[in-house]
């Protein structure tokens, strides 16, 4: 058998120590955020397509694409509230590279579920929240006989009704739950596998009422096909100013925001990347065709520091654990 000369041995010595560097300084770059992102990014969408949490995630991804020249490519993982898909990212390899765009749902599966497949707090980082939905538009059905909030409670009251949410635990679930508690009402739950089919069950006529998003309510209210009887936030929505808020409509004190849309990616993905994402998130949230599409679909763009969003993110798993403590939904 032939033995390579020294020669050769000193070259592919020298070869394999040059890779060895290359991929070294590659990497060292990337835990810098120097040549971040240099492929396509993953972004888990933990909801099927059509409801609100894939609707922002897309309007972000493509401003986005524009700014970072790569590919954004959307991955919708719905069902169990959102816990396949976020449980998709929390095992996903911490470079950057699989990301999530979720909503509020991700801080009440802590206290709405038994056990989960991820920890909430210790297995992602938040990268930045962009919008908050200012609240839920409370539609019904056409053939529903109810123009008003108090004549849907005084109906409820005489024959059972549903109202679809997109899961068990989500807030279209907490917030309709708490309407019974305040109005001494019964609506039927009927959860559906995420908010775009549970919005066109009552679309549909399959259920009587649905808590709505307004990016997905607006044009079906205009269009006559839903009859829109309260705004659930603090104040009326500036697209539909003819609707009263809950509070107006006979309920002091009833507000039930929709809470926030936010970035977060695996635990342990350098911090370096994670500011870079954050940082291209509040100059798209800067650009005026994004607010202005925002805006458009009852959003409220946000561009929190990463501290203030991580308070955020602590402050809303307690609060909505009191939440479903007080209306005594049964946990999964």
């Amino acid at each position: 058998m032939k033995m390579p000369n020294s020669q050769t041995m000193h070259m592919h010595t020298a070869l394999l120590a040059a890779c060895i560097v290359g991929t070294t300084a590659h990497a060292a770059e990337n835990s810098r955020g120097g040549n971040y992102p240099d492929h396509p990014v993953r972004l888990v969408v933990p909801a099927p397509s059509g409801g609100s949490v894939d609707v922002m995630a897309r309007l972000l991804a493509r401003q986005l694409e524009a700014q970072l020249g790569q590919t954004i490519v959307v991955d919708n993982r719905g069902g169990a509230n959102g816990i396949i898909g976020i449980d998709i990212v929390s095992k996903a390899p911490p470079d950057g590279y699989t990301l999530l765009s979720t909503a509020s749902v991700f801080a009440i599966n802590p206290a709405m579920y038994r056990k989960l497949p991820y920890n909430t707090e210790k297995d992602f980082v938040p990268i930045a929240n962009f919008a908050n939905g200012p609240g839920y538009i409370f539609v019904a059905h056409p053939s529903v006989p109810a123009t008003t909030l108090k004549e849907l409670v005084a109906l409820a009251r005489e024959k059972p009704l549903r109202y679809g949410t997109a899961g068990i635990g989500n807030g279209q679930h907490l917030v309709g739950e708490l309407l019974n508690m305040t109005a001494g009402i019964q609506l039927q739950h009927v959860p559906y596998k995420g908010g775009g089919p549970a919005f066109n069950a009552v679309v549909g006529g399959e259920v009587h009422v649905h808590f709505a998003a307004a990016i997905t309510a607006l044009a079906h209210v205009k269009a006559n096909r839903l009859r829109a009887l309260g705004f659930t936030g603090k104040t009326r929505l500036p697209a539909l100013p003819e609707v009263p808020t809950f509070s107006e409509a006979g309920y002091p004190g009833f507000v039930y925001q929709t809470g926030w849309h936010a970035w977060f990616a695996p635990a342990r993905t350098p911090d370096a990347i994670i500011e870079r994402m954050h940082s291209e998130i509040r100059r798209a949230l800067n650009t005026p065709q994004l607010r202005d599409s925002f805006l458009a679909v009852g959003s409220e763009p946000v561009s929190d520091t990463r501290a203030e969003f991580a308070k955020t993110l602590r402050e809303d798993i307690k609060r909505y654990a009191e939440i479903i403590r007080a209306a005594k939904i049964e946990l999964q």
